[in-house]
């Protein structure tokens, strides 16, 4: 548990942050400027903020009223930069190390090879820094943060300073992340596609304030977020891995509104958890059951939500058997075809508007037995 109250002069802005994480991602996200560095910048220590109370597992690190102020290193937290920032004249073996020489035996947990097999960087051990392509860095100081065991893990987008072809190399090394090893992570994000895939709660910041703090798909589904916090609309589903279809290369997924055909996932064994995306600009409306159309996925339900109509584009939210869809529609759009809350209509899914953005592994709380480590 992560309880965090913060207020803080920034110069110009007022930073005023308060919400309550459980564990998995929280991600901060916002655009440029919103606070979010700075606020992980207070939680480790390396700002003493104006007023604050912030608790990790129930262990104060900082309360203002009763002048507690932990060091920063004795918080036990990682950080991880947008830059590996690994010492360059030491191996990948010994940089792992490092963190791991410090950190006294008793409050240590998993191990060396773990942490190796978790990150896939076993073949990089005995090479130098300078050797490592920008996604292999990230994922050994990743790895170099883990062993020093810490009680919660900050990253201050990790992901920036990489091309798309690294971020797709690494994004799965952080699901794994997210999912096998019972550290909380804080990641900080202005990009949509790493926060719908990677993050269990949103915190999204504007101005140093919380515009809203919930798990991943109540935040997403929320109509007046998007005109001030660049949070592009769309809904963030759980589903199932029903088939593969060779022949097409597709795969079918169950939900709770139906089925969803998106490009073929592979390795991905059947009943297998994914986090879907379907952004709202993807989804197109029908009153009537759409006949003789390209688009493979059409899920029933009803307008259950319109957001702000002061320009030409409004978005829909949609009840489709229990499952929060978003779609994005012209006014005209709207007023042609009637809609109103509680309007019955078909929401079709373009198959082609799935990408390797918007698919991705969906979150699993480990249960006891699947623990391999000692816990913190």
């Amino acid at each position: 548990m992560i309880t965090v109250d913060v207020q803080h002069r920034l110069g110009s802005i007022e930073l005023e942050a308060q919400f309550v994480s459980d564990g998995g991602v929280t991600a901060l996200f916002g655009r440029s400027g919103a606070g979010k560095t700075s606020l992980v910048n207070i939680i480790c220590g390396l700002i003493r903020p104006d007023r604050a109370h912030i608790s990790l597992d129930g262990d104060i690190l900082v309360d203002t009223k009763q002048r507690i102020f932990v060091p920063k290193h004795r918080r036990r937290i990682g950080y991880i930069f947008q830059e590996g920032r690994l010492f360059p004249h030491l191996t990948v073996r010994q940089n792992l190390l490092y963190g791991w020489w410090f950190t006294p035996a008793a409050k240590r947990f998993g191990d060396v090879d773990q942490v190796v097999e978790l990150l896939g960087i076993g073949h990089l051990l005995g090479r130098r820094p300078g050797l490592l392509s920008g996604g292999e860095k990230q994922r050994v100081a990743i790895g170099r943060a883990l062993l020093a065991s810490p009680k919660l893990l900050l990253m201050d987008e990790p992901l920036a300073s990489l091309d798309d072809a690294r971020k797709d190399e690494i994004l799965p090394y952080l699901e794994r992340l997210r999912d096998e090893i019972r550290v909380p992570i804080i990641y900080v994000s202005h990009s949509v596609p790493e926060v719908t895939r990677l993050a269990t709660t949103i915190v999204v910041m504007v101005n140093g304030r919380i515009a809203a703090a919930g798990p991943t798909s109540e935040v997403m589904a929320r109509l007046d977020l998007t005109p001030f916090a660049d949070l592009e609309a769309g809904a963030v589903l759980e589903a199932e891995i029903l088939s593969h279809d060779e022949s097409f290369g597709l795969t079918t997924l169950r939900l709770g509104g139906g089925e969803l055909r998106v490009p073929r996932l592979d390795e991905r064994q059947l009943g297998t958890k994914v986090r879907v995306h379907i952004r709202a600009r993807d989804v197109m409306i029908s009153t009537r059951a759409p006949e003789g159309l390209s688009a493979l996925n059409v899920l029933r339900g009803v307008v259950a939500e319109l957001g702000p109509c002061d320009g030409p584009i409004l978005d829909l939210r949609l009840d489709c058997g229990g499952e929060a869809i978003l779609a994005r529609l012209t006014r005209r759009s709207v007023e042609t075809l009637g809609l109103a809350e509680g309007t019955p209509v078909y929401a079709v899914i373009k198959t082609v508007g799935f990408d390797r953005q918007t698919l991705g592994a969906a979150y699993r709380r480990p249960n006891a037995a699947d623990i391999t480590t000692v816990p913190i």
